[in-house]
């Protein structure tokens, strides 16, 4: 083989790797939107479900919607770069604002419609930022 047919497949292999990692890239992104949309429902059944079946419900629910999604992400052969960063900051910082929200809304806000609503956009906001910057990579 010539160097310039080797240098051909080798081009061919780099452009195969790249279209794989845009297509996990994509992927990903429309679970992270997915799990946004999620928290629209999440949040206001964890703030206004009160007792212990709703708290077993939207914890299970949320472990395994959490975990399913990291484990898709983390075990992916070729993925962009800063992949699990992302997904990693989006995940932390989305846990971080639903305990707040649980705590805030459970002791201040019981019952509170309004509160749940905007807690729900406040803890979709996490994952969707890190779907939208994740789109525009």
């Amino acid at each position: 083989m010539s160097e310039r047919a080797a240098a051909a497949a080798s081009l061919k292999g780099v452009a195969r790797i790249e279209a794989g990692a845009r297509r996990q890239g994509r992927r990903h992104n429309g679970y992270l939107w997915a799990f946004a949309g999620w928290q629209l429902a999440l949040v206001p059944a964890a703030l206004l479900w009160h007792g212990r079946t709703g708290a077993l419900v939207c914890g299970l629910s949320s472990a395994l919607v959490v975990t399913v999604l990291s484990v898709f992400a983390m075990r992916r052969p070729v993925v962009p770069r800063g992949y699990a960063r992302r997904h990693l900051t989006a995940i932390g910082v989305w846990a971080g604002c639903y305990m707040a929200v649980l705590a805030v809304g459970l002791a201040v806000f019981p019952d509170s419609a309004g509160f749940a609503a905007a807690a729900a956009l406040g803890c979709a906001l996490p994952p969707a930022v890190a779907a939208w910057r994740g789109t525009r990579a």
